[in-house]
């Protein structure tokens, strides 16, 4: 069987000031080691989000000017990205991603922007003060630490039915008070993890390959892909 998966790039030419792009090429890049084929296409303004061409998508963050624009053209992509999640359709979003997909977030110039209201949580800005630095949290249902960096002015609170990313070890997280960073929700991965987050954990891309994989090809034997040995990278 040819195995084939498609990404969709939201606002992939918008949002890619901290070079979260980098997550595409890793995803890549053990695509090829479990024998898929990986392509990406990236859906911007003005364009529709076409949910039954892709099998997964990725949401990159960037600087508030940017993330304006985006929040007013994605109000007319909220449906089938609503609809592309409750059918548990893959998705990483990556800070301002992660945000436009809660219910709203507050901006360093106090304006609330309009998220899609896909997830429960939302985000708050701090005063004068952002969360910078490396990090480490532990995926409590596969006992995995995650490594990465951070570097958010938000403070993101979650809602019901999300569950975190990972309990903080060492950093800041969401919001600095809760231990918890990133979201997880149905099969959509959130983190404020820059540098790129699947750069240095492996295991959580070859997870969102499975997951894509598996809901592609349902009646497909994945044993090999599973049993892929991912080495660490930090």
């Amino acid at each position: 069987m040819s195995l084939k998966l498609n990404i969709a790039h939201l606002y992939g030419d918008l949002l890619n000031t901290y070079g979260d792009i980098g997550n595409i090429l890793v995803l890549d890049y053990y695509a090829k080691k479990m024998d898929v084929e990986l392509t990406s296409e990236i859906v911007s303004l003005d364009q529709r989000f076409e949910e039954s061409k892709f099998d997964l998508a990725f949401f990159g963050g960037g600087q508030d000017y940017e993330q304006m624009i985006v929040s007013k053209d994605i109000q007319n992509k909220k449906e089938a990205l609503i609809s592309f999640i409750a059918s548990e359709g893959p998705m990483l979003a990556i800070c301002g991603g992660y945000q436009l997909l809660g219910e709203y977030y507050i901006s360093a110039k106090g304006e609330k922007i309009a998220g899609i209201n896909a997830l429960p949580h939302y985000t708050k800005s701090q005063d004068n003060n952002r969360f910078i630095g490396d990090i480490i949290i532990k995926n409590s249902e596969t006992g995995q630490e995650y490594h990465g960096f951070e570097n958010h002015n938000g403070m993101t609170f979650l809602g019901n039915g999300e569950r975190p990313l990972g309990t903080v070890i060492s950093g800041h997280g969401n919001n600095g008070a809760d231990k918890t960073e990133g979201a997880i929700y149905k099969n959509v991965f959130c983190s404020y993890f820059h540098g790129p987050i699947l750069a240095r954990n492996g295991e959580l891309a070859k997870r969102i390959l499975l997951l894509a994989l598996k809901r592609k090809y349902p009646d497909a034997d994945f044993t090999k892909q599973e049993q892929l040995e991912i080495k660490s990278t930090y």
